[in-house]
């Protein structure tokens, strides 16, 4: 059975799954501490620029995702002001490269991090909070020992709908690092890439069925989690 599931893809879509769970993985982990800290500021503190910051945090998904690989493109190619500096000082080359697939990708799918958190954070009472930091607790210490043990179901449906997304990214994509077999092509630039050619039309099928399947079980998964943040501070 495992040698026919093995078997029931071939190695161009093998391929294109492994880096696909490669791009999403580390665009979800390398943003996750980021959307942490930008949701806390959102949810708890007042500042001139909140409302800017929390509309350039949702900016990707207002804008079409081949605006926002043209602007990564034109930011961090090589000849772009961010990435020739990152390219002349620390050999880090970004575009056309499975990295800058997983820069669009955490770009386009922390819009979805930073809200799922945010509403957690909003959902924890401030009075539990300022209970602890009367007893004399750093912020810090308040966030590690009250915040964040009420929020961490959040920040798990919130890294799941991220992953989800990274795994779906395809306009920013496909942009900002082409579609190149074994270097950035996920699934959904795999998916285009056997729509174009004849007798491609089994494959894409195929990586449309996994992608579904993803898909639906993060949505699932994030879901079952959002409750569980509710029962978890209603009972707190």
């Amino acid at each position: 059975m495992g040698g026919d599931w093995a078997n029931w893809l071939g190695p161009a879509e093998w391929q294109a799954v492994r880096l696909s769970v490669r791009v999403a993985f580390w665009a979800t982990v390398v943003s996750l501490p980021l959307g942490i800290f930008v949701a806390y500021a959102l949810a708890r503190w007042d500042f001139w620029g909140k409302q800017l910051l929390n509309g350039i945090v949702h900016l990707p998904l207002i804008l079409p995702p081949v605006v926002t690989g043209y602007l990564l493109l034109i930011t961090f190619g090589r000849r772009g002001p961010v990435g020739e500096f990152l390219d002349a000082w620390f050999g880090i080359v970004l575009s056309f490269r499975w990295t800058g697939a997983a820069v669009a990708a955490a770009i386009m799918a922390f819009p979805l991090m930073v809200r799922a958190i945010k509403l957690a954070i909003e959902a924890v009472d401030p009075k539990l909070e300022a209970a602890a930091s009367t007893l004399g607790a750093s912020r810090a210490w308040v966030f590690a020992t009250v915040t964040l043990p009420l929020i961490l179901p959040g920040i798990i449906a919130g890294s799941i709908l991220a992953f989800a997304k990274a795994i779906g990214e395809f306009g920013a994509t496909i942009t900002f690092v082409s579609n190149i077999p074994g270097q950035t092509q996920t699934i959904p630039s795999a998916i285009y890439a056997f729509l174009q050619v004849p007798g491609g039309q089994d494959q894409a099928t195929r990586l449309v069925i996994i992608a579904v399947a993803i898909a639906m079980a993060a949505l699932i998964l994030s879901e079952y989690l959002a409750r569980r943040v509710a029962k978890r501070v209603a009972g707190s």
